[in-house]
Order: C-alpha cells, then sequence, then structure tokens
C-alpha cells in the first residue's frame, strides 16, 4: 500500500525544475513514508531520468510527464520493491498503490517465458505481466486493490488503471493544457497555476445521499471509474471499461451455497495474509468482521493474532461485549480503544483533511482512531467491508424483498415528508426509485429545509441512469447497484482514514471470486426466514452462528454507530457552532441556516435527522474552510 502522484503536460511545455512534484509527494507522505521516488520522462524524445525525492537539483534535461511515489513497505522491504519500477528494456515505468493478491500465481510461467525478477514484490510481477500480455490482457488477471500508473515508450501511452471495485483511490484532474493523477486530491495543491474551485452543481445529490459517485465536489477532478482504464496518447484520453458487474450472478449456485461461501471467503482471507510486515484484523464485533478474523485466526499460530476495536462508554453504542466474546472464542490478542467526545472534536480537522471532503459518516471519525491505535501494533488490517452489499446485509434489502406499501416504515416516511409528500410518493411507489433512496441518508424534506431549491428529480438522476444499467432479479440488481453506488464512498472512508496513520486496509469480501461466489447466491437464499423472521446476509450468518452461536450470529445489527447527540451537546461544540460553523456558512450562502441553528440550539429533542443533517454542515464548513478558501 503507497500513494502516487503525477502530471503530465500536453501543449509540449517542459521543465527541468522537480520541485513540484517533490512537493506533491511531500503532502501524502503518509500513504508511503518508507521510501520514496521520482522520474522525470520525455514522452517525444523517449528519454527518462530517476532522481532522489530529496534532492533539489533540476532534472538535467527537459521532461512533460512527471512520476512521484510514496512507498509503504509491505512486500519485499528490501529497495528492490522501489517504485517507480522500471522494466529491465527500460521501456516501460509503472507505479502502483495496493495489493495483487494472486500475483505470485503468475511468477513460474513468467520465468518460464524468459522473465528475470530481482524482488519478491507483486509489483514487479505486476510489471512482467504488462511486458508479456499488454494492458488489456493485464488488468483482467489481476485479483486485488490497486491504482496503476504505466508509461509504455513503445505506444507512446500513459495508463491509469482502478480495481473493479474501487478499494483504491486514483484521482484525475483534468485540464485544458495538463492532466494530473494522484492517490490523494490534496498532491494537487503545488501544481503551478492550479486552486481548488467548487462545484456545487450536484449538490442536490449530495445533500441527499451525502456522497457522488466518483467524482468530486471540485471542478475537473473525477475518481477513476472503478473497473476502468484510462488510455492518454496525443493529448486524448479514452475510457476503457475491464471489469463489467453484469458479468456476475449468471450461474446460480443451487445447492450447498454456505460450504461454497465458507471456502471462498476462507480462501480469500488466506490470500490476503500475505505480508512482510505484521499483520491483524479490524474487529467491530459483528458478523463480517468476526468471521475476518476468525479464517485470519487459522492461519498464524494460537494466541498471536492482533485484533484493534473502538468502544463507546455509552453501551446503546457499543459492542464490546460481542468484540470480548470473539476475542476469548478465538484467544486473540485484543486491543480495545474507547472513543471519547473530546478526541471526536479534537481530530475532526485532521481527519476531514485526510478525507478530502465533508465527513458525510460521522463513525469516520472511530475509523481514524481505530487505525491510529492501530499504528502502535500491526501495519496491515482486514477488515469486513463490502459484505453487506455484496450479500445483502442492509435491512433495506429486506424492505425490497417484502415490498409492502402500507406498512410502517411507509406511514412514517410519509409522516418526515409530509411537506414533501407528493415527492415521497413519487418514489415510495415506484420501486426502482424506492430502492434508490434506501440509501439515502436524509430526507426530502429536511434535503429541502436546508437549501430550498432542491430538486429530487436531479437528486437521483445518476442514480438512476445507474440502476437501470445493471441486470437481474431483484436482490441481484439492488446488490450491483450498491457495490456500484453505496460502497465506492465506504471504500474511500477505510483507505483515507488508515493512509492518514500509514495503515494497509484489506478488504477480503471484496476479492474477485468471494464477489463473484457472493453474487451467484441467490436472493430467495440470502434474505429467508430464521425462526419466522425474515433476516439478510443469511447464508453468511450461519456460517457464523456454526463458527460462534446463533444467538451472536442472528442478533439484531448494530452497525458502527456515534453518539452525536451526546457529542453535540458538549459546551465546545454548542460554542464552536455559534461562534465559527454558523457565522461562515451564512458566508458561503448555499444552505437556509435558520432552522438548522434551531436544531443545534435543541439538540436534546432533535431527531436522527437533523442530527446527522447538523454533523452534515459542520462536515462541509471545516472542509470548505480548509479547501475553498
Amino acid at each position: 500500500m503507497c500513494g502516487f502522484t503525477g502530471y503530465f503536460n500536453l501543449n509540449n511545455a517542459l521543465e527541468t525544475n522537480n520541485q513540484v512534484i517533490r512537493e506533491m509527494i511531500a503532502i501524502q507522505k503518509h500513504r508511503g513514508p518508507d521510501d520514496s521516488g521520482i522520474v522525470g520522462i520525455n514522452t517525444k524524445e523517449k528519454n527518462f531520468e530517476e532522481i532522489s525525492s530529496t534532492t533539489t537539483a533540476n532534472f538535467s534535461t527537459s521532461k512533460d510527464l512527471l512520476f512521484g511515489f510514496n512507498r509503504l513497505s509491505i512486500l519485499d522491504l528490501s529497495p528492490n520493491g522501489h517504485q517507480p519500477m522500471i522494466s529491465p528494456d527500460k521501456k516501460v515505468i509503472l507505479m502502483m498503490n495496493g495489493e495483487v493478491y494472486n500475483a505470485f500465481d503468475f511468477k513460474d510461467d513468467l520465468i518460464s517465458k524468459g522473465h528475470t525478477f530481482k524482488s519478491t514484490s507483486d509489483t514487479e510481477v505486476v510489471l512482467h505481466l504488462y511486458l508479456e500480455y499488454g494492458i488489456e490482457k493485464m488488468v483482467k488477471m489481476l485479483n486485488g486493490m490497486f491504482a496503476l500508473a504505466i508509461y509504455d515508450f513503445t505506444l507512446d501511452s500513459l495508463f491509469l488503471v482502478r480495481d473493479r471495485f474501487g478499494i483504491k483511490p486514483l484521482y484525475i484532474l483534468q485540464e485544458e493544457n495538463r492532466i494530473a493523477f494522484a492517490s490523494e486530491m490534496k498532491s494537487f495543491k503545488p501544481l503551478p497555476n492550479f486552486k481548488f474551485e467548487a462545484d456545487f452543481s450536484r449538490m442536490d445529490e449530495f445533500l441527499l445521499f451525502r456522497n457522488l459517485i466518483n467524482t468530486t465536489l471540485f471542478k475537473n477532478i473525477v475518481n477513476c471509474t472503478p473497473g476502468t482504464y484510462l488510455k492518454i496518447k496525443n493529448g486524448t484520453i479514452s475510457s476503457h471499461t475491464f471489469y463489467d458487474i453484469n458479468s456476475e450472478g449468471n450461474q446460480a449456485i443451487t445447492s450447498n451455497e454456505k460450504e461454497v461461501l465458507e471456502k471462498a471467503l476462507q480462501k480469500s482471507v488466506s490470500s490476503q495474509m500475505i505480508s512482510d510486515v505484521k499483520l491483524g484484523c479490524q474487529l467491530s464485533g459483528g458478523v463480517d468482521s468476526s468471521l475476518v478474523t476468525y479464517f485470519a485466526a487459522q492461519n498464524v499460530a494460537k494466541g498471536n493474532l492482533e485484533t484493534i476495536s473502538i468502544t463507546f462508554n455509552n453501551p446503546n453504542f457499543s459492542e464490546e461485549k460481542y468484540i470480548d466474546y470473539v476475542a476469548k472464542q478465538l484467544s486473540l490478542k485484543a486491543h480495545k480503544y474507547e472513543m471519547e467526545a473530546t478526541y471526536y472534536f479534537d481530530v475532526l480537522e485532521k481527519a476531514i483533511w485526510h478525507f478530502e471532503h465533508p465527513l458525510n459518516h460521522p463513525n469516520t471519525i472511530g475509523i481514524y482512531l481505530l487505525s491510529e491505535q492501530a499504528k502502535k501494533h500491526v501495519t496491515v488490517l482486514l477488515s469486513g467491508e463490502g459484505a453487506d452489499e455484496s450479500l445483502a446485509g442492509y435491512s433495506r434489502f429486506i424492505r425490497a424483498k417484502e415490498n409492502k406499501l402500507l406498512s410502517k416504515s411507509f406511514f412514517g416516511g410519509l409522516k418526515r415528508n409530509k411537506n414533501s409528500a407528493i415527492d415521497y410518493l413519487s418514489y415510495a411507489l415506484n420501486p426502482d426509485k424506492k430502492m434508490i433512496m434506501e440509501t439515502a441518508f436524509g430526507s426530502v424534506a429536511t434535503a429541502k429545509a436546508l437549501r430550498p431549491s432542491f430538486k429530487l428529480s436531479k437528486a437521483i438522476s445518476d442514480r438512476n441512469n445507474t440502476l437501470k444499467k445493471v441486470t437481474g432479479e431483484t436482490c441481484l440488481r439492488q446488490r450491483k447497484y450498491e457495490l456500484l453506488t453505496y460502497l465506492p464512498d465506504l471504500l474511500m472512508r477505510q483507505d483515507k482514514m488508515s493512509m492518514a496513520h500509514s495503515i494497509e486496509n484489506r478488504v477480503p469480501f471484496l476479492d474477485n471470486e468471494m464477489v463473484t461466489t457472493s453474487l451467484n447466491i441467490s436472493g430467495d437464499k440470502l434474505i429467508a426466514k430464521h425462526k419466522n423472521k425474515l433476516e439478510g446476509k443469511k447464508v453468511l450468518k450461519d456460517i457464523c452462528a456454526e463458527k460462534f452461536d446463533e444467538k451472536f450470529a442472528y442478533r439484531d445489527k448494530m452497525g458502527f454507530g456515534i453518539p452525536l447527540r451526546e457529542f453535540m451537546s458538549t459546551q465546545f461544540f454548542q460554542n464552536k457552532w455559534q461562534n465559527e460553523i454558523e457565522p461562515n456558512l451564512k458566508k458561503r450562502n448555499q444552505f437556509q441556516l435558520d432552522v438548522v441553528s434551531s436544531w443545534v440550539k435543541n439538540i436534546k429533542t432533535a431527531t436522527p435527522e437533523q442530527l446527522d443533517a447538523i454533523w452534515l454542515l459542520l462536515g462541509f464548513e471545516v472542509w470548505a474552510k480548509q479547501y475553498l478558501d
């Protein structure tokens, strides 16, 4: 796990100064504190120059394409894993952020074809796979989490690649005469004549869903679409899809679903434990992380696996008793850290700086704390992210299966949206729009209260187009849709908060074969009755019940909650809102603040939606101050 950045001048502009690229990698040094590297490339004269990231000396000749890399050493800790990595024939230069878990499956075959290796890193195997097979075949062979930048002198082309599910970030800045790319957007700050500018054209979508799919609140910056690669040649960018989620779910597993799923998860966890540094698990006490921990523990000597967990003093938000149960059952070295309100506000600005967007999920701070503490014990963490989307774990999957119109949730939604009843009924009575709105964090009524110009049709337009493209029965479509729209933002949260502390976070539920297996299990098997109650993710819960017990597996899902009301009731928060946040938000003139101010003053009676809206505006203001002012 690492970070890289670079830029390509498209107007024949050449430079000898390396100060900009040095500053670009320095900003994201936390992603790779172990080593750094810089390569300057002249694409016209077909030459390149490697320099130390610490030198201030100019390039000896002018360059138009710059590569910069920060390394967090995980596999092959020696200098042989240094990046940017250059092919033996000097024709290809590659940078990779991430891990490819099946890389070594190909090594013997590559050697038999005449390839030679100087390291034991997965990056070098990926480089030789590219040399042997080219971009199109190579990217389809990889099973892992990765972002790649590859320059090929023979093809005179720059390739930028992002993994199937967007586990690793790859931001693209496209300007008239320049393309820049980076693992983190803040690396663009040193670019000459560049300034972050807001793009609020999709604010309606952001208000309702708290995220934008593979794009940003900045002008000209997107996150490369997962499962695609970009080819830049002669100043032209072309996008190529190498993974289509509609290729999944077409080979139904008709028997022994539990056995097949368990084998896939066991294999995935085992493959992702490859590491030359200390590895542990992120344990919440829930089904997903507990099963990952269970299979990880099988791969190390008993009592040697370390886990990191966050707890809360408020028992309504803490799963500490389940964490303790798993730790006892598996003889873990369990490290627990309690989240306190003072810490929450102490690190808010740091967390937003790393996240590069308003913190849309309050529990992002919990992952920040977890990663900070994890660094005392391990460098790599395995987590349970992705299970709920691929295996129908959220309660909304159950509601979609029941498809009850006159339900308690229907009337509750109508009551919350009584001033926007027409909008509410327009999606509540439409199965596809209802599926989209199930992932909304706020209501239409709350969005309109914050922004009177809010338009529901505008907010759901892109998501509606995405849902129309996915195929399969209802549950399969919903799982694909969530993998494409809901999961990417959670993955960026994991990446940014963990890499802020130089921690690599791996996600076994998103292994290629694991996702294929998950999506081949029918919705009727995943959402099924247990003791006369419909349960989501049932096949996985059955595995969990077998490994732990039935009560553990089939308790109500808690999630990673945060006691927002408790935090916002503190005098510190009330003062900060009144003296800093609210006055600055008024100057930005993006939101209607009178109603929000009344929620803050009456925090003890604020609804969960109102608390979430306050949180969103707090994060928005801190973000805007850091990146726009």
